[in-house]
């Protein structure tokens, strides 16, 4: 049986899993991210993936990870949950575990796991939409990885064409989609509207002790559920922008799929509906030409563990 190891290097938590070659977790193992200790982070990647290895045979390790990340693979050129800028993030792992390391970046990782075993393996394109405090973004083009020359490509959550001179984004523009889509924006669009409409915001004011500044997005969604109006605005607004957004893809890629994960992504239909029917809007005018079904992935918080798990097994062949 052929054995490796994927790690999730989040901002909370580095989580890891032994996958086999049909993509089933074994085991699992997390320890915490010291966020502001970069050689804690190698330390807690290292005490994951001992602990996994204990008494198995390990290929190989494959490392998610969000931000920027080489085109070889290797180096994290920004990453901002751990402060890493130009981080040779493989050589050093390599060091303490002593077997073969891959690094990609996180949505990556996850529509690979996706494409392999999850939501997306009937296709041969696809993409990716991860949502939660911002939105990242992975596609797969016959097969392949959409990496870019640099390593960079598939940053769905900075194309800036939503919104030209809007909020400002942490990644140093303006009217960036993550500003509009995310779990954030959900939340700021509740919190504005129970403001603006307290009559219209009844349960969402009443989960959040009265104050529009306290919402918060599991909040958000409850209420929603509960049929209160500005909640369900809020997801029909990210729902406008993302569908717009995947109406973009479709002429952009022509995928055979657009999954729709992250955090946010457990509200369910109430995140799902406005997005498809904002997509069928935008496509309108493709009425006679078949395009991609927006739906749910399917792996969950495994997807990103499962693909770096298998990129890792097949490092010699880059996707």
């Amino acid at each position: 049986m052929s054995l490796t190891i994927g790690v999730d290097i989040g901002g909370t938590k580095v989580g890891g899993g032994l996958v086999d070659e049909n993509g089933d977790v074994l085991a699992t193992a997390r320890r915490p991210t010291p966020a502001d200790d970069q050689a804690g982070v190698i330390q807690a990647v290292k005490e994951v993936v001992d602990e996994l290895r204990e008494g198995r045979e390990i290929e190989a390790v494959g490392i998610g990870a969000a931000g920027w990340i080489s085109s070889d693979r290797s180096t994290v050129m920004l990453a901002p949950n751990v402060s890493w800028k130009n981080e040779p993030l493989r050589d050093k792992v390599t060091a303490v575990i002593d077997l073969p390391v891959v690094v990609e970046n996180d949505a990556n990782v996850a529509i690979w796991g996706e494409h392999r075993f999850g939501a997306a393996k009937a296709h041969r394109s696809s993409v990716l939409y991860t949502i939660g405090t911002g939105v990242g973004g992975g596609i797969v083009v016959k097969d392949n990885l959409l990496r870019g020359t640099h390593g960079v490509a598939a940053e769905i959550g900075h194309i800036r064409s939503v919104m030209p001179g809007g909020r400002e984004c942490g990644c140093g523009r303006t009217g960036c989609l993550e500003q509009y889509a995310s779990g954030r924006a959900l939340t700021r669009a509740a919190r504005e509207g129970a403001a603006e409409t307290p009559d219209k915001a009844a349960v969402l004011l009443k989960l959040a002790g009265g104050d529009p500044d306290a919402i918060s997005g599991r909040q958000v969604t409850e209420a929603a559920r509960a049929g209160d109006e500005v909640a369900l605005a809020a997801f029909d607004a990210i729902g406008y922008y993302l569908g717009n957004s995947c109406a973009d893809m479709v002429n952009l890629i022509d995928p055979g799929v657009i999954l729709i994960a992250g955090g946010v992504v457990d509200a369910g239909d109430l995140l799902l509906d406005p997005i498809r029917r904002h997509y069928e809007e935008a496509l309108a005018n493709r009425n006679q030409v078949p395009f991609a079904e927006v739906r749910a992935a399917e792996l969950g918080s495994k997807a990103g563990v499962i693909g770096a798990a298998d990129l890792a097994r097949h490092r010699d062949i880059v996707p």
